[in-house]
């Protein structure tokens, strides 16, 4: 309850937002949002840095006043994509970006011709699970044990795009 109430307030205090490419350059600001964003997938700086020029991939970061605030990583395979790690510094959140990195995620998608995005989320994560049902996401499965440290089950969750 408390974290919906932290974002009314900070919705009211909405900057601008510009997202994007993910740069090998911004691995050490990414590697500093994961820190604080026990949430997310905790990935290595060697993962980031691998994420800036996969192939069928998708990194992008949201920025600011020239800050990185948040990043978003995905993946494309034939015709569906999956999120694979989003995450947004704590004293940036619930002000837009997460939204405009999964809008900018998704467009590219849609212009590849994916037609169902794919994540995981873990099942502690009711902000997360919120988030991406706002976003037009719903849950399809369950994962026990998917995620380590703590581990947890992860919920899936399934976006179909276009028509």
């Amino acid at each position: 309850m408390q974290t919906s109430h932290m974002c009314a307030e900070a919705k009211r205090e909405t900057l601008g937002v510009a997202i994007r490419a993910l740069l090998p350059a911004d691995v050490f600001a990414v590697t500093k949002i994961l820190e604080e964003a026990p949430e997310a997938a905790n990935w290595s700086r060697e993962s980031l840095e691998q994420s800036t020029n996969s192939s069928g991939g998708v990194a992008l970061v949201s920025e600011v006043d020239g800050e990185i605030s948040g990043f978003l990583v995905g993946r494309q395979v034939g015709e569906d994509a999956e999120i694979l790690n989003l995450g947004m510094a704590r004293a940036k959140r619930c002000r837009g970006g997460g939204g405009a990195l999964l809008k900018a995620a998704l467009d590219k998608f849609v212009a590849r011709g994916v037609s169902r995005v794919f994540l995981e989320v873990r099942e502690s994560n009711a902000t997360g699970i919120g988030f991406y049902g706002k976003h037009g996401f719903v849950k399809t499965g369950l994962r026990p044990k998917y995620y380590l440290d703590p581990v947890e089950g992860a919920i899936l969750m399934e976006k179909k795009l276009g028509g």
